[in-house]
C-alpha cells in the first residue's frame, strides 16, 4: 500500500488554531484557556507525526490499543490522552501511557484507575465523562446525584485526580441543542464549585463540527480530528 500523504495537516492546524482563537476572542475568553487535542483515531502514526511536525503536542485517541500502538513510534514530548469508553480490562495500559483519561464514568472504574496508579506512584488525571444529552446509545454518568456522588468516593482515593467533567453532544443537534448541552455542563461544573469548592478547571467538549459553539460555551479542551486529519477511512488503518 503506498504511503498516505499527509502534507495537508499542517495548513488544516493553522486553521483549526485561527478559529480557535476567533472564537475564543468572540466569547471574551483567552486563547490560552483552550487547548486542542488532536484526534488522530483511524489515521497512521505518519499522520501524528506530519501534526507534530507542525508543532502539535497534544493528541487524543478513543481506543487503548491504537493509543499504545501510536505512543510506542511517536516522539515522546507528546501528551496522551483517552477520549473514547474505557474498559476495566484496559485501565492498566491507559493509565501507563496517558496523561489524561477523559472518560471515567463509574465509582468501580475510578478504583481500579487508582490501584492500578498507586501502584506505579502515579496519580492518574481524570475526566468524569457526563452524558447530558440522555442518547442511550452514550456512555456517561446520566444524572446530577450520580455526578456528586462518583465526586465524593474520589475523595478517598489517592492515585486519581479529578480535574473536570467531559460530554459529547449528539452529531446532528442543532445550534440550539448544542448549546444547551454544553452550557449544562458548564453550569454543572460551576454548581460543583459553588457546593464543594473543587474547582473541576477543565471542561472536554467540543469536535470538529461543533468545537467553536463549545468555545463559546466554556469548553477548556476541544477534541478535533477530521479538521485536522482528513475524512476517516471506514476502518483503521493497518499499523506498520
Amino acid at each position: 500500500m503506498p504511503a498516505m500523504d499527509f502534507s495537508h495537516v499542517k495548513a488544516n492546524l493553522e486553521e483549526v488554531n485561527l478559529r480557535i482563537s476567533h472564537a475564543a476572542r468572540k466569547a471574551g475568553r483567552t486563547v490560552s484557556d483552550i487547548r486542542l487535542a488532536a484526534v488522530s483515531k483511524t489515521f497512521p502514526p505518519d499522520a501524528v507525526l506530519a501534526a507534530h511536525a507542525a508543532g502539535q503536542r497534544l493528541f487524543a485517541e478513543n481506543k487503548v490499543q491504537e493509543l499504545a500502538e501510536k505512543s510506542a513510534v511517536s516522539p515522546n514530548d507528546i501528551e496522551w490522552h483517552l477520549i473514547g469508553h474505557l474498559q476495566s480490562n484496559k485501565a492498566a495500559k491507559a493509565v501507563s501511557i496517558c496523561a489524561l483519561v477523559h472518560s471515567a464514568d463509574s465509582e468501580s472504574l475510578l478504583a481500579r484507575i487508582s490501584r492500578i496508579a498507586s501502584e506505579t506512584g502515579k496519580v492518574q488525571r481524570v475526566l468524569l465523562e457526563m452524558n447530558v444529552s440522555g442518547e442511550e446509545s452514550k456512555f456517561g454518568i446520566g444524572s446530577e446525584d450520580g455526578l456528586f456522588r462518583i465526586l465524593d468516593a474520589s475523595i478517598q482515593l489517592k492515585g486519581v485526580q479529578v480535574e473536570g467533567l467531559m460530554t459529547m453532544a449528539p452529531f446532528a443537534a442543532c445550534e440550539s441543542e448544542l448549546r444547551r448541552i454544553f452550557s449544562s455542563l458548564r453550569i454543572l461544573r460551576d454548581k460543583i464549585r459553588e457546593k464543594t469548592g473543587v474547582q473541576l478547571k477543565e471542561l472536554s467538549m467540543g469536535m470538529s463540527g461543533d468545537f467553536e459553539i463549545a468555545i463559546e460555551e466554556g469548553a477548556s479542551i476541544v477534541r478535533i480530528g477530521s479538521l485536522i486529519f482528513g475524512k476517516r477511512a471506514a476502518k483503521p488503518q493497518t499499523m506498520p
